[in-house]
């Protein structure tokens, strides 16, 4: 395909019309007027050979083939800002460079707030955007590393790339605060007949202390699926379900649930970023991998005893 033959102010108008599935939402994000991107929407429609926003009701919805085009598209027009943002000589007190992490919300929480403020004083005119982790991208992380800064995830999902570790956190069990075992403990023949919350469950997709648990023999009866963590411990309570958390989020949970020790060696989880090799001697993706990884020194005590 001749790229000079295409209009690439289209992609932008994709990417809006893409994430906020309405005209008018994706128009006041570009700044036109609403018959502006009507036009734009039908040129995509007669290109792509397909409505990409399809009328149910009141609403739209993506087509099937908007749907797989959704995460290339933002990888594609993140590219895109990275090319003209670049600078020649970078200075975090005066760029105005977006960074992009990909990460659970787990990694938001923990390290979100104070990655924020670090970035606020020192580049105050930058803008840090954190993306929710799915299992289409750690699936393809080379892929997706072309067109985002860091993807941030435990260690047994990603080889062949470049990598910093950030900490290391440990498993726990949740349960309701009025379970039998939040007093007396759970066992392993517990675990393999209570119903499950688990997370990131798919055929590649889980985390690390229930691949090891299934290494045990250890086959949860899952009742529920969630793909955020701080979600957990809501479809705990009140119920007798189990699931798995790391314990810096336990350590936040809401009353009326308990963590409680593993009863079977889960390991450690070992939270690291990786990117790609492109970026090895990029400044400013060099300072963001300092800036990272000094937060995390900062917020888990690593290296001060703690």
């Amino acid at each position: 395909m001749n790229l000079a033959n295409l209009d690439l102010n289209l992609l932008v108008t994709l990417d809006a019309l893409l994430e906020h599935r309405s005209v008018s939402r994706a128009a006041e994000q570009l700044g036109l007027s609403q018959p502006a991107v009507s036009a734009q929407l039908a040129r995509l429609r007669r290109h792509f050979g397909d409505d990409l926003l399809a009328r149910f009701g009141n609403q739209y919805r993506l087509t099937p083939l908007a749907g797989h085009l959704r995460g290339r598209v933002r990888t594609a027009v993140t590219g895109v800002e990275r090319v003209f943002a670049a600078e020649p000589d970078f200075d975090p007190a005066t760029t105005s460079r977006e960074f992009s992490l990909v990460m659970s919300d787990y990694g938001v929480a923990v390290l979100g707030p104070d990655l924020a403020n670090t970035l606020g004083r020192e580049a105050p005119g930058a803008r840090v955007r954190f993306i929710a982790n799915t299992p289409a991208v750690v699936d393809n992380a080379r892929q997706a590393l072309t067109g985002i800064d860091l993807l941030v995830l435990p260690h047994g999902f990603v080889d062949g790339l470049p990598h910093q570790d950030l900490y290391r956190d440990d498993w726990v069990c949740v349960v309701d605060a009025a379970h039998p075992a939040a007093e007396a403990g759970l066992t392993v023949e517990q675990l393999r007949t209570m119903p499950w919350v688990v997370t990131y469950h798919g055929p590649t997709a889980s985390t690390p202390a229930a691949r090891q648990m299934r290494m045990l023999g250890i086959e949860p009866h899952v009742q529920v699926v969630t793909e955020n963590f701080l979600t957990v411990p809501g479809l705990v309570a009140g119920t007798d379900r189990v699931a798995l958390l790391q314990r810096r989020l336990a350590e936040r949970l809401p009353a009326g649930v308990r963590a409680l020790p593993c009863p079977f060696e889960a390991g450690p989880l070992v939270e690291a970023f990786w990117w790609h090799p492109m970026y090895d001697h990029d400044p400013e993706h060099h300072y963001l991998r300092d800036l990272l990884t000094r937060v995390a020194t900062e917020v888990t005590g690593i290296g001060r005893g703690r």
